[in-house]
């Protein structure tokens, strides 16, 4: 029997579902590999979970496709996902990823607050005239 593990991560409102399986440390978001994503921002949240995990990572394959969300949202949301899939074949690295940074396994709850009438945001109103 082969072991794959499916995982997904969110954040805001992007969503990444990761696979992991047994192979030679290939790491793709969305059919590139890793060492190739843009910005360079982006890549360096991405290789997180990748370098806290270390000589896991060189036994496994992992596949992730994200959608929804901005670039950075997107890399948030595969990065939580690539440490959750790291943990699922893995169980000793969910220590490691806690204590290294706690967003890697939970996440982040934060939304968009909802836009009101009578201004352009959630919060900014129209100035009123009194003149």
């Amino acid at each position: 029997m082969v072991k794959i593990v499916h995982v997904s991560g969110k954040r805001k409102t992007a969503i990444a579902r990761a696979t992991v399986k047994k192979g030679s440390g290939v790491v793709r978001v969305n059919k590139k590999l890793i060492d190739i994503i843009q910005p360079e921002l982006a890549k360096l949240k991405l290789m997180e979970p990748l370098v806290v995990a270390a000589d896991a990572v060189q036994k496994v394959n992992i596949d992730v496709s994200v959608v929804g969300g901005g670039v950075m949202g997107q890399a948030e949301a595969a990065r939580t996902a690539i440490a959750r899939g790291l943990v699922g074949w893995d169980s000793k690295l969910k220590k490691k990823f806690l204590e290294y940074d706690r967003t890697l396994l939970a996440g982040d709850p934060r939304r968009k607050e909802p836009k009101k009438t009578g201004g352009r945001g959630a919060r900014k109103r129209r100035q009123k005239s009194y003149r």
